[in-house]
């Protein structure tokens, strides 16, 4: 197979991971976690001579404040003739790969390195030990190429509204999909449980999960002891855990780089597809909040171009942050989405239990899923990612066998065609009907609510409601659909 291929092929051949445990007792800075997990994949490969002939070392931002980590890990490896890239958060987490594989198939690139990471664990841990960890100094220093999202991650009338935060925006979309789809709300709930119970049995296996500890699909429908509530209908262990040390790197070169470096050709793992949406509308601009018809854009494209549904794919990593996020994208996709038949579509366990790096779970999940694909080079298998709040999506597929052709596309266009928009504003008055909303709690009790409504005028408001009454209705999805009297960047409901 391998004598025929084009020399210019691209190519996954090595993965690589490191974590410590979630306690943050590891003590460790993002750096050291991120050149292990760089080390561990050139072991993976077999071949530790592409580290220092990597001409390009791209890391997704982090938590962390270094300005161009990326030179810090390819000095560490040994690759100082490396152009370095940093990826700031936006932009989707396909999009470093994808460029590597366009370069390296244009003869542009022979080899890269994609890494990321978090300490966020080991930095927190330490904070309350009063003892910080300190970062390695870059004093004025700048990547090579700086990538920033095009768009509005957030409108501006949510961060006036104080809804800011990842999960209330999720649980907005969930509630939305729930109503849309005329589900009653208990039934809504143990749907949610029964899928996140799946992953939970996943991440049981998985030995490098942060968050083994089984659960059942009871102790993950309801708030309780160790399972709070947070954003109606989500609890603690609906949310993905970002308090994690954790790292990943995937190794990526030509055939011809391969063979040069002595990578037995049974290492060698075959991109079929690398799409994704730079198209952004923020969650309150979106005419439909239940829908995401740029992943659908996307799957289609995947779908097309590999010949088959993407349900049918035999290895599945469905992007975890948040329940809603999985079900929506089982829609848009059009996987199986019965719980009853249906096997997990993950390999790692998801965010909630085999934990989040905040930008980074896209190639924690490559390193698990490429695994399972050597075992079974005959499959394909598909990692799905989510670029902020249900913004930019993409996909990636992989195959043990190559493929005629790689497809690397943005379908930016088709999608932004597909997604309607609304002009939004957080200071309004008169009657506005709840689109969604969400209640957030004190003691465990709801106690304010995060409303979208629409309002006779065309435009969508976004602002808070603190009636008690609201609140408590909210918690039980009750309030979409009733109409609220608007004064400024608050509500009441109409009596």
């Amino acid at each position: 197979m391998s004598a025929t291929l084009d020399p210019r092929t691209p190519v996954l051949v090595g993965v690589g991971a490191a974590h410590r445990p979630a306690d943050g007792s590891g003590a460790v800075e993002p750096l050291e976690l991120m050149v292990e997990a760089a080390l561990a994949a050139a072991d993976d490969a077999g071949a530790a001579r592409l580290l220092p002939d990597c001409g390009l070392v791209a890391v997704p931002e982090g938590s962390w404040s270094y300005p161009d980590v990326a030179r810090l890990v390819a000095d560490r490896v040994g690759a100082r003739r490396a152009r370095t890239v940093r990826a700031d958060i936006g932009v989707p987490q396909t999009q470093p790969v994808a460029v590597a594989l366009d370069r390296i198939r244009r003869g542009a690139l022979d080899v890269a390195l994609v890494v990321g990471g978090e300490a966020m664990a080991s930095s927190r841990a330490a904070a309350r030990a009063g003892t910080p960890i300190d970062e390695t100094a870059q004093d004025g220093a700048t990547p090579d190429e700086r990538w920033s999202p095009a768009g509005e991650i957030m409108a501006a009338a949510e961060v006036a509204a104080g809804m800011w935060a990842a999960v209330e925006q999720y649980a907005c979309i969930e509630n939305a999909l729930g109503h849309a789809e005329g589900q009653p709300f208990d039934s809504q709930l143990d749907d949610i449980a029964e899928l996140w119970a799946a992953y939970n049995a996943v991440a049981t296996t998985n030995p490098t999960a942060a968050f083994a500890a089984p659960r059942t699909a009871a102790e993950l429908r309801d708030p309780g002891p160790g399972n709070r509530a947070i954003a109606s209908p989500y609890n603690k262990w609906h949310v993905s855990q970002w308090v994690v040390d954790q790292a990943a790197a995937l190794i990526l070169c030509s055939v011809d780089a391969a063979r040069a470096a002595g990578v037995p050709a049974e290492r060698w793992v075959f991109p079929h597809a690398c799409v994704d949406s730079s198209h952004m509308v923020s969650l309150s601009r979106r005419s439909e909040i239940h829908r995401w018809p740029a992943m659908g854009v996307v799957g289609r494209a995947v779908a097309e171009h590999i010949g088959r549904p993407l349900r049918d794919i035999e290895i599945q990593e469905i992007y975890s942050c948040f329940p809603v996020a999985v079900r929506l994208q089982q829609r848009e996709l059009d996987l199986d989405r019965d719980q009853r038949t249906a096997v997990a579509p993950t390999v790692t366990g998801g965010m909630a239990f085999a934990g989040g790096p905040l930008n980074n779970f896209t190639y924690q999940a490559t390193v698990e899923v490429v695994r399972h694909l050597r075992e079974h080079p005959e499959h394909l298998a598909m990692v799905t990612t989510v670029s902020g709040l249900l913004t930019k999506p993409g996909i990636t597929v992989w195959g043990g066998r190559p493929a005629p052709d790689v497809l690397i596309e943005d379908v930016a266009e088709p999608a932004a065609a597909r997604t309607g928009v609304r002009d939004v504003t957080g200071e309004a008055q008169g009657p506005g009907t709840v689109v969604t909303a969400t209640a957030t709690y004190l003691d465990g009790r709801p106690v304010r609510a995060f409303v979208i409504a629409d309002l006779d005028d065309g435009r969508r408001w976004v602002g808070t409601c603190d009636d008690a009454g609201f609140a408590e209705a909210t918690d039980r999805r009750a309030t979409i659909g009733t109409i609220v009297d608007v004064t400024g960047a608050g509500c009441v409901p109409r009596s």
